[in-house]
């Protein structure tokens, strides 16, 4: 049997539509506003061949460095041998969404500027910086109550 080599090869999951998502576009995906700077997901939509990326891109994240009437032009990082190279890629909005990448980045500066401007009001000082887990407490286990149990694995039985 041949062995198909196309530009869509490998593609017959990653290209299909999910379960219950079927069928036509909401029109919020064509409702969205995207602005230069934005960062986006790259999610190709089988629905429409149009302006779909290749299959390299899909799933990865990039900035938006263009807006046009029905595209957007991105910039993503591709992984060539030991380096990446930037690629342009222009894209229908209907493969793309906006990122939630950055959600928990920015609720962190917003806390972060609540806690600093109630320590300059109190005037104390506060620590920002995500502290790693420390070691766990140090004990002591007492072999008087708990008798050590050897453990070996059952012995294979053929009956049935």
């Amino acid at each position: 049997m041949g062995h198909s080599a196309g530009l869509r090869k490998g593609t017959r999951y990653a290209f299909s539509r999910d379960f219950k998502k079927r069928g036509m576009i909401p029109l919020s995906t064509y409702l969205k506003q995207y602005k230069v700077g934005d960062i986006v997901d790259v999610v190709c939509n089988g629905a429409v061949q149009k302006g779909m990326p290749h299959k390299d891109f899909h799933g990865k994240t990039g900035v938006v460095y263009n807006v046009t009437k029905s595209a957007v032009g991105v910039i993503l990082y591709k992984q060539v041998g030991n380096r990446y190279i930037e690629k342009r890629v222009n894209l229908r909005i209907e493969h793309v969404r906006l990122s939630r990448s950055r959600e928990e980045f920015i609720v962190r500066v917003k806390t972060n500027a609540e806690k600093k401007r109630k320590a300059k009001e109190e005037g104390t000082t506060v620590f920002l910086k995500r502290q790693a887990d420390k070691p766990r407490e140090s004990r002591t286990i007492s072999a008087k109550d708990n008798k050590p149990e050897s453990i070996a694995p059952i012995a294979y039985d053929t009956h049935i």
